[in-house]
């Protein structure tokens, strides 16, 4: 069995919680692959008994790995998708961060997290993924968002027009900092923080939702995932941000955008049951009213 690991330094305080599920799975494990930079962190805090090969593209990654583990926060799980690719390869999320929608593991339920995967205990999440079309060169070879595409103004003081299009027919012209899609992962991560609604995994769905905009009567709206979006931008400034998930590019105001949904989706585990309104319960405090 091999496993790929990925993260990003996290707090010292950590390692012992690190350290437990990383010896939990050398009892079975017969190679890790760990991406490069984070190797030399992990190995000022872990020794490994099990043969390690580092890691630093998709091209490097074994076809045959069993899984890949995320170590740190969502941000951190986001960065998988660029090495995980189309591969089908499943990612756990270990949460040494903040809130962790995907990294819903806590350090305290690592032990757990080993056994689970050693047994074949868990299912697959799978997660539907945005695609760039076009421009097509401008993220590189993956173009490719798990949580949402954003365009932003670059400017401090003004504003963008954004002119969408949904199958060809025209939704709407936004006059706003900017303008996000997103997929029903993204549902509870930009897009919520500008008012958008939470859509649970499942759905086949985009969320259209504008940044800051300057019609108070515009609102986030709900597409079916199997359209077609193209955005126009204009606006005082030449040129714009254009954002999937972490990776952001600039780009002229002159550039048509065209972006649908992706033809593969990520594998996420999850462990035990599979309660997406528990996890928005515990995750936004839902429900802490003293009449519950």
């Amino acid at each position: 069995m091999k496993i790929a690991l990925f993260g990003r330094e996290f707090n010292p305080a950590y390692f012992a919680p690190v350290n437990t599920l990383l010896a939990a799975l050398e009892t079975r494990v017969t190679e890790f692959l760990v991406y490069e930079s984070f190797y030399q962190y992990l190995s000022s805090g872990h020794q490994f008994s099990r043969p390690v090969k580092t890691f630093k593209t998709d091209k490097e990654l074994d076809p045959d790995t069993f899984c890949m583990i995320s170590i740190g926060g969502d941000g951190t799980l986001l960065d998988t998708i660029t090495l995980l690719q189309d591969s089908g390869i499943p990612v756990l999320g270990i949460n040494t961060g903040r809130l962790g929608f995907l990294s819903a593991v806590s350090t305290d339920e690592v032990s757990m997290a080993a056994e689970a995967l050693l047994s074949g205990n868990f299912t697959l999440d799978r997660r539907s993924v945005l695609q760039l079309v076009a421009p097509e060169d401008l993220f590189g070879s993956f173009s490719f968002a798990l949580n949402e595409l954003t365009v932003l103004k670059r400017d401090t003081s003004t504003m963008i027009s954004i002119s969408a299009y949904v199958d060809g027919l025209f939704l709407n012209t936004y006059w706003a900092d900017g303008l996000i899609i997103a997929t029903p992962t993204g549902s509870t991560g930009y897009s919520l923080s500008c008012g958008g609604p939470i859509i649970s995994p499942e759905s086949r769905n985009f969320i259209i939702t504008p940044i800051a905009t300057h019609n108070l009567t515009v609102r986030p709206i709900v597409i079916p995932d199997t359209s077609t979006v193209k955005l126009r931008i204009s606006g005082r400034s030449q040129d714009y941000l254009v954002v999937l998930d972490s990776r952001s590019r600039p780009l002229s105001t002159s550039v048509e955008l065209v972006v649908k949904k992706a033809r593969f989706s990520i594998n996420l585990i999850c462990l035990g049951q599979k309660d997406f309104f528990k996890t928005i319960r515990n995750k936004l405090a839902w429900g802490l009213d003293k009449r519950n």
